[in-house]
């Protein structure tokens, strides 16, 4: 669906949302919904892009929400495949080695490192080409308040005032004044760590075997990456009693930086900064007509490297969400329940990253001689045994908001799972599934649609801006979709707008069922399935 609905309010205020921060998460949210048409005005304090990076890499979900926000090309220029991450003790033994799937389940590298500084400005540039958005830089907001059919946000700036909107996103980091405004609670896990971060650059390029080092060393837990093409970084834990500002001098960064071989003569430190990792989330992350998402919403300590990418997460989530509202699809009652369900699966997925982060650090950070020699000889063990199980994945499948459900409300297998992306060939294209079939509900099948929809479910997922695709093993390029489907034991999915599956069915039945979950579940049945003068054919028809 695209544009914003034409009604009473509409009139009567400046934007259909309002963004607050434009860092990465803000920058995609406010790109998702000004490229579905609705005008979009951002609020950035800073007057210009931080030109340091903050965060190293993502995931292959979070680079396929960057293509969808349009900066697809951009991902090679300032990022890589992370290739392999090793951990070792203090002695250099291996505990643990992973090679990084490419392309992943999303199409993607699982992991990307980057520069961080390329990636905003990827998508500066990108919002900078959308009509409908606007953006305020060294503008502050100094109040809000949500009159219920708005909000109206108070804004200190040269282009200041009054602005109103229909809803506000606060994507305005950790110390979040939309968050404090709407006086939400959060759960703090009370994981807390002091770590040392020098970015570098090296006057000589250099390869690094591995790519990415974690030394679980007691005397000194340590970490070195790959920061994006031409980047890298270290990173150190302060040990108990070491003064935190001492720990944080230049002098410090070039002392630690020896343990890698790394000095003054050979590399320029471009940055260096000490950060408290914290393990905590928001309670609710909607309050009426104001969201947030991103490090207002939560926060978590780097090990499974999912901070930003769980921001990403929270942007594409939302985004398909505000886009139904905004464009009038829902009555009022379905649009309020939608939203709610935007904390209710994002806290869940943010739990299981959080969880996972904790677990890992507190292997990685084990300054205790004696415990951490009991981690090694177990490690150690289990992989000279060949019993390492594969690296748990930070991302968790849905199990609530809207899903696909059974009998007894848990969701219908493979309800909640990220759905697989590879390439595809369609209609004279060739290429990544999402680029060569577009954004928003997917129907994907083996068979011909109108033998699976009537035309009052394909009108009905036409109004929906479904695009429904049929796969055969000369389209499915990289046998992705087909042994999918089969493994489901399903000939068709149906798949939501932030590339999580809605939920499968077996046959024509099964797909109409599929269809009016999907309508109940947005309160939409009577909308959705008005006449719309379109058939099956018309629905069904793949897109250029």
């Amino acid at each position: 669906m695209s544009g914003p609905a034409s009604d009473a309010v509409t009139a009567d205020v400046t934007a259909d949302v309002i963004v607050v921060g434009y860092g990465p998460v803000g920058q995609v949210t406010a790109t998702l919904l000004a490229a579905r048409g609705h005008r979009v005005t951002v609020v950035e304090r800073r007057p210009r892009p931080l030109p340091m990076p903050r965060a190293v890499s993502f995931d292959g979900e979070s680079a396929r929400i960057l293509a969808a926000a349009g900066i697809a090309d951009a991902l090679g220029e300032v990022g890589e495949p992370s290739r392999d991450y090793v951990w070792v003790n203090g002695e250099g033994t291996t505990l643990f080695e992973v090679e990084v799937a490419d392309p992943g389940w999303s199409g993607w590298p699982d992991s990307i490192s980057m520069y961080q500084p390329g990636i905003e400005a990827a998508l500066e540039e990108r919002g900078d080409a959308q009509p409908t958005l606007r953006v305020l830089r060294g503008h502050r907001v100094t109040d809000l308040r949500d009159l219920g059919d708005r909000v109206e946000v108070a804004v200190d700036g040269p282009e200041g005032g009054v602005l109103t909107a229909r809803y506000v996103v606060g994507c305005d980091g950790a110390n979040s004044f939309v968050r404090e405004a709407v006086g939400g609670t959060a759960t703090d896990l009370q994981f807390f760590n002091d770590w040392l971060t020098a970015d570098v650059r090296l006057h000589t390029p250099r390869a690094f075997v591995p790519n990415n080092l974690q030394v679980c060393d007691p005397a000194r837990p340590r970490t070195a990456v790959s920061a994006g093409p031409g980047h890298r970084r270290w990173e150190f834990m302060r040990l108990p009693g070491e003064s935190l500002e001492e720990f944080g001098t230049a002098e410090n960064a070039w002392r630690l930086l020896k343990l890698f071989g790394i000095d003054e003569s050979g590399a320029t430190l471009e940055r260096h900064a000490v950060y408290t990792f914290q393990a905590r989330y928001a309670d609710t992350w909607r309050t009426g007509r104001v969201l947030i998402a991103g490090d207002a919403a939560h926060l978590m300590p780097p090990f499974a490297g999912q901070g930003m990418c769980s921001g990403f997460r929270d942007a594409a989530n939302l985004a398909w969400k505000l886009d139904l509202v905004l464009s009038g699809v829902l009555p009022g009652r379905a649009a309020e329940h939608l939203l709610d369900t935007y904390t209710a699966e994002r806290r869940a997925h943010v739990r299981h990253a959080i969880t996972m982060s904790m677990n890992l650090g507190r292997v990685i950070c084990q300054t205790d001689p004696a415990a951490a020699r009991d981690r090694d000889a177990v490690m150690i063990g289990v992989r000279e045994r060949g019993l390492a199980a594969p690296a748990p994945s930070a991302v968790h499948p849905l199990t609530e908001g809207l899903l696909d459900r059974d009998a007894d409300g848990r969701p219908r297998a493979p309800a909640g799972e990220l759905a697989p992306q590879g390439r595809v060939r369609l209609g004279g294209r060739e290429g990544l599934f999402d680029q060569v079939v577009g954004l928003g509900f997917v129907l994907l099948t083996t068979r011909p649609p109108e033998e699976l929809l009537d035309p009052v479910h394909a009108a009905a997922l036409e109004r929906l801006g479904t695009r429904v695709v049929r796969l055969d093993a000369a389209a499915d390029l990289d046998g992705v979709y087909l042994p999918y489907l089969a493994r489901t034991g399903a000939v068709a999915a149906l798949v939501r707008p932030d590339f999580y599956v809605f939920g499968a069915a077996g046959g024509r039945e099964g797909t109409a069922a599929l269809v009016r979950a999907l309508l109940d579940g947005l309160g939409a049945g009577p909308y959705a399935t008005e006449a719309t003068g379109a058939g099956a054919e018309a629905a069904v028809s793949r897109p250029s």
